[in-house]
């Protein structure tokens, strides 16, 4: 399970779902080990889904996705991310997702914070049962 200083996986209950918490300010190393992480995903499976939950978001270091592992990741996503659900997106965020969302081939919605269960639904997964 990834673990960085801004995301974590979590753990969830269908294996073609790769679920992240989002928190204070990404860094480069965070987001590389993101894109290793689904880079990976997109090796073991046809396609995936994904769920991105924002918490207590401060952005994103600047320059921190200028890296080969992640435009590689970003690259691969739009053929291998079949539904894409992100709860808590900064606004400029969400207008993005939303316009991306009608000329990807991914089907890509935001919610709202009191929506996160709904995004579980969307993408097909609950996180998994702790032992």
């Amino acid at each position: 399970m990834l673990r960085t200083g801004s995301i974590n996986q979590i753990p969830v209950d269908n294996p073609s779902v790769y679920a992240f918490r989002i928190s204070n300010e990404v860094q480069a190393e965070d987001l590389k080990a993101m894109a290793q992480t689904m880079n990976n995903a997109f090796d073991v499976h046809s396609s995936v889904s994904m769920l991105l939950i924002f918490e207590q978001y401060e952005g994103v270091e600047t320059g921190a996705g200028f890296d080969m592992e992640t435009f590689k990741s970003q690259f691969r996503s739009l053929a291998k991310v079949d539904k894409y659900a992100v709860v808590g997106a900064p606004s400029i965020a969400s207008t993005m997702i939303n316009v991306m969302e009608k000329v990807i081939p991914t089907d890509a919605r935001t919610f709202e914070r009191s929506e996160e269960l709904v995004a579980w639904q969307f993408v097909g997964a609950n996180p998994a049962a702790s032992s």
